[in-house]
């Protein structure tokens, strides 16, 4: 089960900048709330709204820490360490500096990147999208089968091209929201999605001859 058991509620008012909910809501009433207004809730310790909000997010940050990693354990461990870094300094989050997706994605991966550059006997054969199952199997085996080609490829690459490809081509963020999560400049993402475009291609084509 990939969410572990997480602390309980905190008593938080006037603790740590924190500030207090109003009252619990039920579970329906949270998932109506947007993530800035969950995480408000989060900030003053409280447990289903955090729940909500990992919950909501737990697929994205998955997706992006196994393209990253590779090793699916990995990933999940880095998973359980973003979403407890969300828990302990929701408080810290500023919305009108950054989305929260773009503060999750941060966190994921700068995680990915500390546990890549640590020395490590895992095999990187396992790059591909995670299991996706559809009706039209040869069509799906056709995908999967051209995925796991250019996932491989992928995590031959530099990590930081690696994450830009990642955040801006499979997370769809825009090249400001990948230089905000990669604490990069603007005209850096736009250089290394360039160049990891054209490795890319590259790659492809001898691949394939």
């Amino acid at each position: 089960m990939l969410l572990k058991q997480w602390p309980g509620n905190r008593q938080t008012a006037g603790q740590d900048g924190r500030g207090t909910v109003d009252r619990p809501l039920t579970a329906r009433r949270l998932d109506e709330l947007g993530d800035e207004e969950l995480m408000a809730r989060v900030a003053a310790g409280d447990r289903l709204a955090f729940d909500m909000l990992a919950a909501r997010h737990l697929g994205r940050a998955l997706r992006t820490a196994r393209r990253l990693i590779s090793n699916i354990s990995d990933a999940e461990e880095i998973v359980q360490e973003a979403l407890l870094r969300v828990w302990i300094n929701a408080y810290r989050w500023q919305p009108d500096r950054s989305r929260f997706t773009t503060w999750l994605y941060q966190i994921v991966t700068n995680l990915a990147i500390d546990r890549l550059r640590k020395p490590t006997n895992a095999p990187l054969d396992e790059a591909g999208d995670p299991p996706d199952p559809t009706p039209d199997v040869a069509f799906e085996m056709e995908r999967r089968e051209r995925m796991d080609v250019v996932g491989k490829l992928i995590a031959e690459m530099p990590i930081r091209q690696r994450a830009v490809l990642t955040l801006c081509y499979y997370e769809g963020l825009t090249c400001r929201e990948a230089a905000e999560a990669l604490s990069l400049s603007v005209s850096a993402v736009e250089g290394l999605l360039l160049r990891s475009r054209r490795a890319l291609r590259q790659k492809l084509k001898t691949y394939e001859v």
